[in-house]
C-alpha cells in the first residue's frame, strides 16, 4: 500500500446537517496564480449540502503560509494569510496552486499529506507536491508549457498529459488555471456525492463535462 493511501470517509451521501465542517487549506506564497487559487476556492465556497430547505457550506475555507503576514500574488494583488504553517489548524483538504513555494511548505506538505482526506495541486502547483515527495511513482500532470521540465525533474512521476486532472486517491493533480475548477468540482463529487457536484458546477454556470471526465482537447 502506498504510504500515503488513507480511505476515504467522504463517501457518495455522508454529509448531514449537523456534521462537522471539512477543513480546506489553501497554501499561498508570493506569485501565488489568483486563477488557481479562485477557481477553486469558488467551487468550495459554493457548495452546498443537507436537506434542500437546510442546505448550508460543507466546508471551512482558509489560506496558509509560511508566515501571516502579506504575501504579493501574481499580478500585484496583495493576499493576507489567515494562518501560518505552524498556527493553521488541521486541513482535510489541500489546495496548492503554481506559486513560488519554499522549503517550508514543502515539509508542511509532506507532514500533512498522511492524515488529509484529498490534497489536489493546480497547475504547477505539482511540482511543489513533486519536491515535497509526494508523487513518486504515482501518475500526475500539470500545465501544458511545463510538460517537459515536470518530466525532466520529476522521472519517477508518471506524467498524463492532455488531462483536466488525473486522481490518484488522496492526491488530485489538475492541469493549468481552470482545470482547478474541474478537479475540484470532482473532489466535492468525491466527498459527497455527484448531485451536489453537479448543483455547483450548475450555480457557477460551468457547463463542461471536464470535472467528470478529466478529459481535455490539448493534444499530448
Amino acid at each position: 500500500m502506498n504510504r500515503f493511501a488513507l480511505p476515504l470517509s467522504g463517501q457518495s451521501g455522508e454529509y448531514h446537517q449537523g456534521s462537522e465542517r471539512i477543513n480546506v487549506a489553501f497554501v499561498i506564497s508570493p506569485e501565488a496564480n489568483v486563477m488557481d487559487l479562485a477557481g477553486v476556492w469558488e467551487v468550495f465556497q459554493d457548495t452546498t449540502a443537507g436537506k434542500t430547505d437546510e442546505r448550508r457550506s460543507p466546508f471551512r475555507l482558509y489560506t496558509v503560509s509560511d508566515h501571516a503576514e502579506p504575501i504579493e500574488a501574481a499580478g500585484g494583488l496583495s493576499i493576507i494569510p489567515d494562518y501560518s504553517l505552524a498556527e493553521a489548524p488541521a486541513p482535510q483538504v489541500i489546495s496548492v496552486g503554481a506559486q513560488r513555494g519554499s522549503a517550508q511548505i514543502h515539509r508542511w506538505l509532506e507532514e500533512s499529506a498522511g492524515h488529509v482526506k484529498v490534497l489536489m495541486s493546480v497547475c504547477t502547483g505539482g511540482f511543489h507536491l513533486g519536491r515535497a515527495d509526494l508523487l513518486e511513482g504515482r501518475r500526475a500532470t500539470t500545465h501544458h508549457e511545463h510538460w517537459d521540465s515536470f518530466r525532466d525533474e520529476f522521472p519517477d512521476v508518471i506524467l498524463v498529459p492532455g488531462r483536466r486532472f488525473v486522481d490518484e486517491g488522496n492526491i488530485v493533480t489538475a492541469g493549468g488555471l481552470t482545470s482547478g475548477i474541474d478537479a475540484a468540482l470532482h473532489v466535492v463529487g468525491r466527498l459527497l456525492d455527484e448531485s451536489v457536484a453537479e448543483r455547483t458546477a450548475l450555480y457557477m454556470e460551468h457547463r463542461g463535462d471536464g470535472w467528470r471526465t478529466g478529459e481535455m482537447s490539448l493534444a499530448d
